[in-house]
């Protein structure tokens, strides 16, 4: 009785333990692949969502100005007195001081972008609250000069020092006004 109950199970263990050592085929590597790609494309998606939502929180609470969070790569539109601006982040990059982006600006319709002044401010967010740490932003001016011909969009070279790529949480565009002549030249046009 006690032999027709082992040789079953031990029957069992030889063939449960064949079937543990059986190399991955290459389906089964592929298909690993695929769900290692997937998992990592929704932590993006995941990601970028997060930030969108709290780029459209900090943008709904503003008075003045346009937030921009890198991680949503989505543009803002801006109301100013020269008219509605749309704005956009581009090829954040690290460099040795912080980063580096450009800053797209497009008119709305088919109006010429105008000459005009900002201020751009930049900083990191609180990770908690995705509150912006206004304790150590910073700041600079760009200048959008008149083109000698009409243009709808131009792309501003930032240099934001000070902070990393992984670290800039936003940046701001406010106090825009027009400039009557072009300073300097600023933007890559």
């Amino acid at each position: 009785m006690i032999r027709t109950v082992w040789a079953p199970m031990a029957m069992s263990l030889v063939f449960l333990s064949g079937c543990s050592s059986t190399p991955s085929t290459p389906k089964v590597n592929k298909l690993h692949q695929e769900v290692s790609q997937l998992n990592q494309q929704m932590q993006h998606l995941t990601s970028q969502a997060s930030a969108l939502e709290i780029q459209g929180q900090l943008n709904s609470h503003s008075q003045q100005g346009a937030w921009l969070v890198p991680q949503a790569n989505t543009p803002v539109e801006l109301q100013t007195q020269l008219g509605t601006l749309r704005l956009s982040l581009s090829r954040v990059e690290g460099e040795a001081n912080g980063s580096r982006a450009n800053l797209n600006i497009r008119a709305t319709g088919d109006q010429p972008i105008p000459a005009l002044r900002a201020t751009v401010v930049w900083g990191e967010l609180d990770p908690a609250s995705g509150k912006p740490l206004n304790a150590d932003s910073l700041n600079q001016t760009i200048d959008v000069p008149a083109a000698l011909l009409p243009q709808t969009s131009v792309s501003v070279p930032l240099r934001l020092s000070g902070i990393t790529p992984d670290q800039l949480g936003y940046i701001r565009v406010h106090d825009v006004v027009g400039e009557s002549a072009a300073p300097t030249v600023s933007a890559a046009q």
